[in-house]
């Protein structure tokens, strides 16, 4: 059975993996066995994370590009393949953002910043290296959904997020049902309140709605998210594709 949790033997690649969640899921696939790539716009953060994942004894490599753009998405497909001795077997689309603004309020370039970066990257870049695992004949997605794809959050109104959200949701599901038949599996995890440098969730103006309508009654560590990403990107999951796998403390079930 622990065998069926290890990456020895595959690769991966993490997009926004130098901070947050994304910084969790590097470390912990990279834990389990798996040489890891991460895809980053900030250099130095880059560099600040290959030299943490160094000490701590993980070989991991960053690349240095923004996938809202095509010609970048290509380049670093094709760094990550090379780097990663020309196979990439898991990718995890993490890169996200989010604005806290009530639809009043959202400004077109907002939402254009939410949506290229929630949907259309992750779009773009599920479509690149999932043109590789086609001619590999195998291949783990994980992409990072949220709860606010099922859910309206309060008291912070972000229509933006949790729309593009539910869209990664059900993207998930589509190219799961479309790519079955090659080999490729695809899934999401939708994590509920997570501490990170995106989401300010020990504020005490969002202690009421944030922790305490949690029945777990706190928020979660990006290290315990990360297993959850680790068990669908792996061999343990081998019969599961377009599932979304919600980790939110029991937020969503009341």
């Amino acid at each position: 059975m622990t065998q069926m949790f290890s990456l020895s033997g595959l690769t991966a690649v993490v997009t926004g993996g130098n901070q947050g969640l994304g910084r969790a899921f590097a470390l912990a696939l990279a834990e389990n066995g798996a040489r890891v790539a991460i895809v980053a716009r900030n250099a130095e953060r880059n560099e600040k994370m290959v030299a943490e994942a160094r000490e701590a004894g993980h070989e991991i490599f960053a690349i240095t590009a923004d996938i809202t753009d095509d010609e970048q998405v290509a380049r670093m497909t094709a760094e990550a393949v090379e780097g990663l001795g020309g196979r990439v077997d898991i990718l995890v689309n993490n890169a996200g953002t989010c604005y806290h603004n009530e639809s009043w309020d959202v400004t077109d370039s907002e939402w254009d910043d939410v949506w290229q970066l929630n949907v259309r990257a992750l779009w773009k870049a599920s479509l690149a290296f999932g043109a590789h695992m086609r001619e590999n004949g195998s291949g783990s997605v994980v992409n990072i959904g949220s709860m606010s794809g099922l859910i309206v959050n309060r008291p912070q109104m972000q229509p933006a997020y949790n729309a593009s959200k539910a869209a990664v949701h059900h993207l998930t599901k589509s190219l799961a049902v479309e790519w079955a038949p090659l080999g490729i599996r695809v899934n999401a995890v939708a994590p509920g309140y997570v501490k990170t440098e995106m989401a300010p969730v020990d504020k005490p103006e969002f202690q009421r709605y944030w922790v305490e309508d949690t029945p777990q009654q706190r928020f979660a560590l990006p290290e315990e998210i990360a297993p959850s990403v680790v068990f669908l990107a792996g061999p343990a999951s081998s019969f599961i594709t377009g599932s979304v796998l919600v980790a939110d403390g029991g937020y969503t079930a009341v």
